[in-house]
């Protein structure tokens, strides 16, 4: 009897798994089969508007002609300029706070200011950078501060990623250089932070994934609605294919005329951030092998 009792239980247990396993492989399918159509809807309508001209050329009437190159230009800029200020800057405080800031309510307290910086909406990031970047400091709708901005949003992740990554770090590498003489920052550069840096990478995998595709925050602070020419300089204003996307969807000239080109648009940009984040995934892998581990 309690042999009969045990098989069934035994049973029983086995089957919730299943179902619970089940669920998840269902619910994991239909994300990929959401992106799948998300990005099989795009590439369907916007490959048919690609083109050398579309690629090259700058707008003309009114946005229903010509090509994207601005705003491609624009949108490179703008990333790269967020990053040269997030990556640095979110490093270092990661640095700092995992290594250096002792344990009570100052850690604590930027640990939980981080947490709700990264929960802003980026509307209110762009407003931030109105009031600072363009009217306080002078800067105007500038790619400077465009990019300032966009490194404050993007500043969250990369922080808290570094953080993640140098604990994750066994305490032996650090008790070790200690332990051959090392200084305290002999020891994070040298020794910490190598092995810790392919999964800093990840940091700012996310961080370009979302710093590019974000409208809200140079709305206010760099944006141009139609600027047919290149920056010349970080004071000048920039083309961007967020906005350029929003403008011809929402309020262009002629919208349906601009429709292929709006889907050609949203087309490159989701090639630019594919391969942005190859890269960083190539960097990552790349410095994963220069690390070894036993």
């Amino acid at each position: 009897m309690g042999f009969q009792e045990g098989t069934k239980k035994g049973d029983s247990k086995r089957l919730k798994q299943a179902v619970a396993f089940g669920v998840f492989k269902v619910l994991s399918f239909l994300v990929v089969a959401i992106l799948v159509i998300i990005l099989g809807f795009i590439i369907f309508n916007g490959i048919t508007a690609i083109s050398w001209e579309f690629l090259t050329e700058m707008p003309r009437e009114g946005m229903t002609a010509g090509g994207i190159f601005p705003a491609i230009v624009g949108t490179l800029c703008l990333v790269v300029g967020s990053m040269l200020f997030a990556f640095p800057v979110g490093i270092l405080s990661g640095i700092y706070i995992n290594e250096y800031a002792k344990d009570g309510w100052l850690k604590r307290f930027i640990k939980l200011m981080t947490n709700n910086l990264a929960g802003v909406p980026s509307i209110v990031f762009g407003l931030f950078g109105m009031a600072l970047f363009v009217n306080k400091l002078g800067f105007g709708d500038s790619l400077l501060a465009g990019s300032l901005t966009l490194g404050l949003l993007a500043l969250p992740v990369v922080i808290r990623t570094t953080e993640e990554a140098l604990k994750s770090i066994d305490d032996s590498f650090r008790v070790g250089s200690l332990a051959l003489g090392a200084s305290k920052w002999q020891t994070t550069s040298k020794v910490v932070l190598p092995i810790a840096f392919p999964n800093i990478i990840t940091g700012l995998i996310l961080s370009v994934g979302r710093v590019s595709g974000e409208t809200a925050p140079i709305l206010f602070t760099v944006a141009a609605y139609f600027l047919p020419k290149l920056p010349t300089s970080i004071f000048d204003q920039v083309m961007a294919l967020p906005y350029h996307l929003y403008v011809i969807s929402t309020s262009g000239t002629d919208i349906e005329a601009s429709r292929s080109m709006a889907y050609g648009t949203a087309f490159v940009l989701i090639v630019i951030v594919l391969l942005v984040n190859l890269l960083a995934n190539w960097l990552r892998k790349y410095y994963g092998k220069k690390v070894k581990m036993n």
